[in-house]
């Protein structure tokens, strides 16, 4: 395991030294590089326009490429840019076929993006059923709301409030044996966390790129596993979708061959320049120096917060159940009070799950959070 270099990821993260940026679970800053890259983009926009915009097409290829190596796997054949999880969790839950009575198992935690879009089909007599993972294995938890009617679980990689860790293969095993599909909101763990499709095998995986990824809102990456890329019904069509892409005078078509057909219009050119140049940096550090970068901070942090009296962790303290989200109740009357007053101090952190949310990222300096925590600290002995 390589240790990563100090000094160069201050370059690539100056940021505000009297902020302690702590809220990369909700939108992450970017690195340098992605300014730079956007920076050259509108230059080029501005003095050139779109004359080569055959060499932007070459960048978003390499996006998808960044992508699939972020997966684990070679082929870009099964990737899609959708505009966020919402969605992508849509074109999914509207590509599929579903028959009266078929059953889909979400969490008790899910974000409502991966909530809201299984609810909606409710009209079409699919029930929705919540596995209560707070106090038991989750897993576990799935498999005993299972039966011959499930068609799908979708659960996020970590959940967003609790910061709990889900066991992908594990889950994935699980749904393999029973025949149910698997679909994975990665939001929270692609960019932070080691992530395997070749193990895991999901049928479908969602995730923006504003998170742990640390580029702009508006691009999402949508994976269609193979086999379902000609089944997936359709329900947005433009000159984008088509397999003979660019030949603009053709009266008859058909949908492109690969995950590029549900991609109905004009690409976001902007947002995936962004995405390409953060994963770009992402890959060069390598993912699995940065989970473990990541996991260093994490403890560090849960041992300072730990040493404050009254301070409730209530993120699992297991390191392999958990990713870069720790959330904890302060010994406080008002919390929202209490989650204005951190932001006022610097302090940006989020409101979440029943306490404040702290998310560093792989690069957080310890001194960063060595600052976050005594302003926590001052402020509880200061509050009612």
């Amino acid at each position: 395991m390589q240790h990563l270099d100090e000094q160069y990821l201050a370059e690539q993260f100056p940021q505000d030294p009297e902020l302690c940026y702590l809220n990369h679970a909700a939108v992450s800053p970017w690195p340098k590089c992605a300014q730079e890259a956007l920076n050259q983009f509108a230059r080029e926009n501005v003095l050139r326009g779109a004359t080569h915009y055959p060499d932007w097409m070459k960048m978003e290829n390499s996006l998808r490429q960044r992508l699939s190596a972020l997966l684990g796997i070679e082929s870009t054949e099964e990737i899609a840019l959708a505009k966020s999880t919402s969605e992508a969790l849509s074109t999914i839950a509207y590509g599929l076929t579903w028959n009266e009575g078929d059953e889909i198992i979400i969490s008790n935690q899910e974000f409502p993006s991966n909530r809201i879009v299984w609810e909606s089909l409710a009209d079409q007599s699919v029930k929705l059923k919540i596995a209560d993972i707070d106090a038991s294995d989750p897993v576990k938890a799935i498999n005993s709301l299972m039966g011959s009617r499930t068609r799908l679980v979708s659960i996020s990689s970590v959940q967003y409030a609790s910061g709990q860790r889900m066991d992908l293969p594990a889950l994935a095993q699980l749904c393999r044996k029973n025949q149910v599909l698997l679909c994975v909101d990665a939001i929270q763990s692609l960019g932070a966390l080691a992530f395997d499709q070749n193990e895991i095998q999901a049928d479908f995986i969602v995730a923006d790129g504003h998170k742990w990824m640390m580029a702009a809102e508006g691009l999402a990456l949508l994976y269609v596993k193979s086999d379902h890329l000609q089944s997936l019904k359709l329900h947005e069509y433009g000159w984008h979708m088509v397999a003979q892409r660019g030949d603009y005078d053709r009266h008859e078509w058909r949908p492109a061959d690969d995950a590029t057909r549900f991609e109905c219009g004009s690409p976001n050119m902007l947002g995936a320049c962004v995405l390409n140049a953060s994963l770009g940096l992402l890959l060069e550090l390598g993912i699995k120096n940065i989970e473990h970068a990541l996991q260093t901070r994490m403890h560090y942090l849960t041992e300072r917060l730990q040493a404050i009296p009254g301070i409730r962790i209530l993120t699992t303290l297991n390191p392999d159940h958990r990713a870069g989200i720790l959330t904890f109740l302060p010994p406080v009357k008002d919390l929202v009070q209490f989650h204005k007053s951190l932001m006022r101090e610097q302090v940006i952190c989020a409101h979440r799950g029943g306490g404040i949310r702290f998310s560093p990222a792989f690069y957080t300096p310890l001194e960063t959070i060595d600052r976050a925590v005594d302003r926590l600290e001052r402020l509880i002995k200061s509050s009612p």
